[in-house]
């Protein structure tokens, strides 16, 4: 099984990491992992003004910042199988598009659990992924 798990950096989703490694049976050994970070897209109008290998070194040091900790998280729960998938852009739209390219079977990802009231006013990537995808989810709380 082909699994994404959808990183930030936040304490959320060293909850869903801390998951998949509590029940490596169920989601690590023996399947594929495919670790995914959206860093959030430079404007327009900033990009405009830079040039492409400062845009891209830019991604790549805001990307490394995130999966650095979590490539240290793998090898230390000795878990091998994974790829990791940088990205930029809007954050559900990318995780979207990585677990369709990938073939991912599963998404799992940490949510900040605002509730209803919540995901109303201020939106969410979790809610947004869950209500545009057919592929299962796991939300870690």
């Amino acid at each position: 099984m082909k699994i994404l798990i959808a990183v930030d950096g936040s304490s959320h989703t060293q909850k869903a990491l801390d998951y998949l490694a509590a029940h490596r049976g169920m989601f690590v050994d023996g399947h594929a992992l495919i670790v995914v970070h959206v860093c959030s897209g430079l404007p327009g109008h900033a990009v405009r003004h830079l040039s492409k290998d400062v845009v891209e070194d830019y991604y790549t040091e805001e990307n490394a910042k995130v999966l650095e900790p979590v490539k240290a998280f793998f090898a230390k729960h000795d878990i091998g199988n994974y790829r990791a998938e940088p990205r930029h852009g809007h954050a559900a739209e990318e995780i979207l598009k990585a677990a369709t390219a990938g073939g991912a079977e599963l998404i799992v990802m940490g949510t900040h659990g605002h509730g209803i009231f919540g995901r109303a006013l201020m939106g969410s990537v979790a809610t947004k992924v869950v209500s545009e995808t057919d592929i299962s989810v796991l939300l870690v709380q």
